[in-house]
């Protein structure tokens, strides 16, 4: 079968391989863990394409996916102005009670999601940006585009996680699924913070390239 096309149904499947259909959801399961399918909420189960290969550099999700040949897309699923937290004004370097600019985003891949985002923006760095003008839109292009500011570097951390049942449903896996948790800060040229950014991505569609050179 061809990547992207859809998996017949299970009662049509389980009699073409002469298992019950339980033993056959099972196998499914099973491979949709493995990342050799995935499922479409709503649409049924489909051929996967292969995994997403990061390189570990500064560069934002929707130049990732292009560089790929995948088309990114993002879907906003909630946003708010806050109040900075002890914690969150730490990691952005301002204020405790300063505004911040949170946007919750889903980004996808050919219409596939791949992580859930959680965005924090300065109030200072975007003055007037709303989080709807983030739909379909690279936060790094925006910035550059709209406020002159490019990112010149940042600092992330990778972790193994599971995701939880809110980030299981949005995220279309299963529940207590692999993934990976992406936290990262990113400075202007000025040196400012400009974001605080915590990403769930799929572990069965999301891996890690490290083009290692002798010392």
């Amino acid at each position: 079968m061809d990547v992207g096309e859809a998996l017949p149904p299970e009662r049509a499947l389980a009699p073409q391989f002469g298992v019950a259909r339980m033993t056959l959801r099972r196998a499914i399961e099973e491979v949709v863990r493995e990342g050799r399918l995935m499922r479409k909420h709503g649409a049924g189960t489909f051929v996967a394409g292969p995994k997403i290969a990061q390189g570990l550099a500064v560069s934002s999700f929707s130049e990732d996916m292009r560089q790929r040949g995948a088309t990114p897309s993002s879907q906003t699923l909630d946003t708010g102005e806050m109040s900075a937290s002890p914690k969150l004004a730490k990691r952005l370097e301002i204020s405790t009670g300063d505004p911040v600019l949170r946007v919750v985003r889903l980004r996808m891949a050919d219409e596939a999601p791949m992580a859930l985002e959680t965005l924090h923006v300065p109030g200072r760095v975007a003055p007037g940006l709303k989080g709807h003008e983030l739909d379909d839109a690279s936060f790094y292009e925006l910035l550059h585009e709209q406020y002159g500011i490019a990112i010149a570097g940042g600092v992330q951390n990778i972790e193994a996680t599971v995701t939880d049942e809110r980030e299981s449903e949005i995220l279309e896996v299963p529940l207590h699924s692999p993934a990976f948790l992406f936290e990262r800060t990113s400075r202007s040229r000025d040196g400012h913070v400009v974001e605080f950014v915590r990403s769930v991505y799929r572990g069965d569609r999301y891996q890690f390239r490290v083009e290692l050179q002798p010392t």
